[in-house]
């Protein structure tokens, strides 16, 4: 079975003993999964270093580029977690593509996708060997002390969602694809990496509800804080950063829906169900309805639709 990064450990949220055992223990190890604060302070502080890794996160944007989002995300975690031990006195260009390479294989052997060694060298310059790629594999696992079911933003918000309590299904679909392309976006800012994983999520998540849902956003906001797992003031710092992110790519809150989703929880959008979990019929205006349309619209309509479903949202709210 190949690593789900939104589900490491594994467990099965069936049983929710297991279930709530497994989240403390993801929060309790979280912290063996991150860059120590060092790398961040060390980044902040020297041009090189911030050159050095923006370059090598380049080079596995553009090798990883065929594949799913979340291998970039865990190549370039693997890659701030290796640095933050190995820090490079020199940016050759070479080391920088060899690093990066080895990253994307190691996540793509953590995610069982198929590849070959030529694939992943495709936009030319130096070409490495299996032999090669295969010992600076050794030395990043080494440096990572094997630690490679990274513990990342996305094993935490499934639970953090749960803290919302939403009814409506593909409400919570895009509240959830909104803020995994906050956290996307967010791990080539410098600053979010004094952050722990948890935190990132909850913030991207809250980031993503005040644009979703501004009359909510309260509520959704005391929830997170309230949680007994969340540092207040860290909290509050990173939102303030990721409020920032957000911005940057608000036209695109459902593009991710699709990449999060199987095709039968897609097809699962269509319906909403009441409470006895029978499946009910939906007006055509209804915001579910406009979430689904905005899923396959061009970005333009996209927008549109999301802006319209969010007025619906907010109407229903003050009737």
């Amino acid at each position: 079975m190949d690593f789900d990064i939104e589900n490491p450990l594994p467990f099965s949220h069936d049983d929710e003993t297991h279930a709530h055992t497994n989240i403390s223990h993801l929060f309790n190890i979280e912290i063996d999964h991150t860059p120590s604060k060092n790398y961040h302070q060390n980044l902040e502080n020297s041009d090189f270093h911030i050159t050095i890794r923006e370059a090598t996160i380049s080079i596995i944007l553009q090798i990883s580029y065929p594949f799913d989002p979340f291998l970039s995300y865990l190549a370039i975690n693997y890659l701030d977690r290796f640095l933050c031990l190995h820090s490079l006195s020199e940016g050759k260009p070479w080391m920088l593509k060899l690093i990066a390479v080895s990253c994307v294989s190691l996540a793509l052997k953590m995610r069982k996708r198929e590849y070959s060694v030529s694939e992943i060298q495709q936009d030319g310059g130096v070409i490495f060997d299996s032999e090669t790629i295969k010992r600076m594999e050794l030395l990043i696992l080494g440096g990572l002390k094997w630690r490679m079911c990274s513990i990342t933003p996305f094993a935490f918000i499934n639970f953090f969602i749960s803290l919302f309590k939403f009814k409506d299904l593909p409400l919570q679909q895009a509240l959830k694809a909104r803020a995994t392309e906050i956290i996307l976006t967010a791990q080539n800012d410098v600053k979010i990496l004094q952050y722990k994983p948890s935190i990132i999520s909850a913030s991207a998540l809250l980031s993503a509800s005040h644009e979703l849902f501004p009359l909510q956003f309260p509520c959704y906001k005391t929830a997170i804080l309230n949680c007994s797992y969340v540092q207040k003031a860290d909290l509050l710092s990173c939102y303030n950063i990721m409020q920032e992110i957000a911005k940057e790519g608000y036209e695109s809150i459902l593009e991710m829906v699709s990449s999060t989703c199987t095709p039968v929880n897609v097809l699962d959008l269509q319906m909403s169900w009441s409470s006895d979990n029978e499946p009910i019929e939906e007006h055509t205006t209804s915001a579910s309805t406009l979430l689904l349309n905005a899923i396959s619209s061009s970005n333009n309509n996209r927008q549109d639709n999301l802006m319209k479903c969010r007025k619906i949202i907010i109407d229903d709210d003050n009737s």
